[in-house]
């Protein structure tokens, strides 16, 4: 009987030897007790996952193509807008007030802020329209940067000058030297030459004409 169990003491010895130290052995070993069904299933959930992941990728991939889709077309109906706000405006079916209006949206996407303060300055010497008057401006203060605006339906040389002979005002007022912006739906070419001259940034209305 002690041979017997010594004989089994051995090979239990020598079993243990060869699964530490024969990989094959062991391998072999597994496989018997079912460790390679394990390892299949393992290796089958691994590939499962990956193709769940590649799918979700795709997924993603999709979505942001479909928003970018959508960024473009909401940006072509507010292009849409103006131009049928212009149209109307130069028909007589939309008021200077109400053009005004409409471009507010337009303005916060030029200068970066929505909202625009009015001050009222006192012209004693005349300098805006050559007699002494009460002269309002549309101010934007963005970063420490003095914005004078001006939003009209039809911009002509005139109405360029007029804001550049606000803009002395306000510095003469203020000590400050502001920039100044006119936006307009319909700009003449001496609209523009006379912006390059005096310092006046002129916009149109329509996003494509923007410089």
């Amino acid at each position: 009987m002690s041979s017997v169990l010594g004989g089994r003491e051995w090979l239990k010895r020598a079993l243990i030897e060869l699964l530490e130290k024969d990989v094959e052995f062991r391998y072999t070993v597994m496989g018997l007790v079912g460790f390679r069904e394990v390892l299949d299933r393992i290796v089958g959930l691994e590939e499962r996952f990956a193709r769940l992941e590649e799918r979700q990728q795709k997924l993603e991939e999709r979505q942001q193509r479909l928003e970018e889709r959508l960024l473009r077309v909401e940006e072509e109906l507010r292009e849409t807008r103006r131009v049928l706000n212009t149209i109307a405006h130069r028909f007589g079916v939309l008021t200077e007030t109400g053009f005004r209006e409409a471009m507010k949206h337009v303005l916060a996407e030029i200068l970066g802020v929505a909202e625009v303060e009015k001050l009222t300055l006192r012209d004693e010497e005349g300098i805006v329209y050559g007699y002494p008057s009460e002269i309002d401006v549309d101010i934007v203060v963005k970063n420490k940067e003095h914005i004078l605006v001006e939003v009209k339906s039809r911009v002509d040389a005139g109405d360029v000058a007029i804001l550049a002979r606000k803009a002395s005002l306000y510095e003469k007022e203020t000590g400050i030297k502001p920039k100044a912006i006119i936006l307009g739906g319909y700009i003449t070419s001496r609209a523009y030459e006379t912006g390059a001259r005096l310092g006046v940034r002129v916009v149109p209305y329509l996003k494509e004409s923007w410089p």
